[in-house]
């Protein structure tokens, strides 16, 4: 005789252990919280102003002006037209050694200047030897983008082929890209090492190997990736690894691959001390759109992005922002490469006010200007945390970020 079937399942009675963790929370002795209020770190750790991260000290870049490094006068002039004068510590401790030819390991918060810091000594070798070549690996296909346009700002009038290779976009155009043999190839390393199987892509042939924001690699899963890459890619190499943070994995890693590299990390500040943080407490009784429309309506939040957990929870909070006047885009894993290209470019020329993104977006992207993030759903964990607020307050400036909580969470 069949069992009986609820909703469309196959019924199983439930184990004891199961009986006994519903009596305990009918009797209230489990209190429930909701996976939305769940949080990897204490609410404490965010008071309204800034966060107590203790007094850390402000490291001072040990180069005065970009004028003082020994890099080519035309790269120089492009500096100077981006109206960038004072290198940050990051650049100022390893653009040095990067053009000697060292291996580095450059750890620094979010927004310090980390591209530059291998771009500007790479571009010089380049100029100086026009069969340089340079692979540069990133996590995301954004932050590839991303490195090719500050590239193409540093190398403005320099005869140099730079190719993107990334998912999302045709592969046709990529392996005639690389077919072209340009002196930088950037990309993430699905791509990569796809291309590397069809023989359109040879790393033995690049001088120098860049591992951008390493540590997001190991939490997107592309370790195993990287290290087959960096096998076969022969020795001697000129290898550069830059993270914001450095895991034991990782370290394990560059010292694997890496020549008596020389390890700089910075930390001239908590990127939260650039930016002003609070909380927004929702009672049972509040809709967060409603709240989050009240927020929106400050004139002072000019150019705002919110995060939120998951794919279809962005894509339904876009949907009622636009029907409520504002204008509004989305980036997630489930968009096209070229419509999340098409809305971080329209977030980047203000033509819309919110972007609104998973995680996705939390790491590596320099978006000028950013006022506001505000995170609609909480991060999982607090360097999640730190990584979506670094959007705002990038080098010099502030920034403002709000967290949205259950009014009842952590009382």
């Amino acid at each position: 005789m069949s069992q009986p079937l609820t909703r469309g399942k196959r019924f199983r009675p439930a184990s004891p252990a199961k009986k006994k963790f519903v009596l305990k929370k009918r009797r209230g002795e489990i209190k429930h919280k909701k996976k939305q209020g769940k949080i990897g770190f204490d609410l404490t750790r965010i008071t309204k102003g800034h966060v107590a991260e203790g007094d850390l000290p402000v490291i001072e870049s040990p180069v005065a002006h970009f004028n003082d490094f020994h890099i080519d006068e035309r790269i120089k002039k492009n500096i100077a037209h981006r109206k960038l004068t004072t290198p940050s510590p990051i650049q100022g401790l390893t653009i040095p050694v990067i053009l000697e030819g060292r291996d580095v390991i450059g750890v620094a918060n979010t927004g310090t200047g980390k591209t530059a810091a291998f771009l500007l000594p790479l571009i010089h070798k380049t100029l100086q030897n026009p069969n340089h070549r340079s692979i540069i690996i990133t996590p995301t296909r954004e932050l590839a983008e991303q490195i090719d346009r500050e590239l193409k700002l540093f190398a403005y009038g320099f005869r140099m082929g730079s190719t993107v290779c990334i998912g999302g976009k045709f592969l046709d155009e990529q392996m005639r890209g690389l077919a072209r043999k340009p002196q930088f190839v950037i990309g993430t390393p699905g791509r990569l090492l796809d291309l590397i199987e069809r023989k359109k892509l040879d790393i033995t042939k690049f001088n120098a190997v860049v591992l951008d924001e390493v540590d997001r690699m190991l939490d997107m899963g592309f370790l195993t990736d990287v290290k087959k890459m960096l096998l076969s890619i022969g020795k001697p190499r000129h290898m550069l690894f830059f993270s914001a943070t450095m895991p034991k994995l990782i370290n394990e890693l560059a010292q694997q691959f890496l020549h008596n590299p020389l390890t700089f990390t910075v930390k001239p500040r908590a990127t939260s001390q650039n930016v002003i943080q609070d909380v927004v407490r929702v009672s049972k009784s509040d809709v967060k759109v409603d709240l989050l429309h009240q927020i929106l309506l400050d004139p002072e939040l000019t150019k705002t992005i919110i995060f939120g957990r998951t794919k279809r929870g962005v894509e339904q909070l876009v949907r009622h922002l636009s029907e409520r006047g504002f204008k509004a885009d989305a980036i997630h894993g489930d968009k096209t490469q070229s419509a999340r290209s098409r809305a971080l470019k329209r977030f980047t020329r203000d033509e819309v006010q919110v972007l609104v993104a998973t995680d996705v977006a939390a790491r590596g992207l320099d978006i000028p200007d950013v006022s506001h993030v505000i995170n609609f759903d909480i991060p999982e964990t607090y360097d999640d945390y730190v990584h979506r607020i670094g959007r705002t307050g990038r080098g010099d400036k502030k920034g403002k970020a709000f967290t949205f909580v259950d009014a009842d969470f952590d009382k």
